[in-house]
């Protein structure tokens, strides 16, 4: 579990291989990732963006910006938790993510919550040395 704290709003995130959905020989690898936003702060905050940089093994980068997550632009009340579950392919067998939320507050004020960096790495994978 990956975890950061932001004006006291928690994400974390597990992330998961997903054997099922990938093709090594056709250089498909596939990761779901399930990010709980636990809101501790003494105010209501929504959710209206996310921001993501991928990058893949082999070091290409790929940024991702969209309105809300999984379709949803939630709101937290002081003590609300909000989890969803998504999913990222790569071309390699391992990677990193991280990234950012935009939220905003009661009063209209906007601010970035992070999103904590972590690793896509196969299950049992062998690293080889040379």
């Amino acid at each position: 579990m990956y975890s950061a704290v932001t004006r006291n709003i928690v994400v974390e995130v597990e992330p998961f291989y997903l054997e099922y959905r990938s093709d090594p020989d056709e250089g498909r690898y596939v990761w779901g990732y399930r990010v709980t936003i636990d809101n501790r702060s003494d105010e209501f905050v929504q959710l209206l963006s996310r921001y993501w940089h991928i990058t893949d093994g082999a070091g290409q980068v790929e940024e991702v910006r969209g309105p809300g997550v999984v379709g949803e632009k939630p709101e937290l009340n002081p003590g609300d938790s909000y989890q969803y579950t998504s999913g990222c392919p790569l071309s390699t067998p391992s990677g990193i993510m991280v990234g950012h939320y935009t939220m905003r507050n009661a009063r209209g004020e906007q601010f970035d919550i992070a999103i904590p960096a972590f690793s896509l790495d196969l299950p049992n994978a062998r690293r080889v040395v040379n």
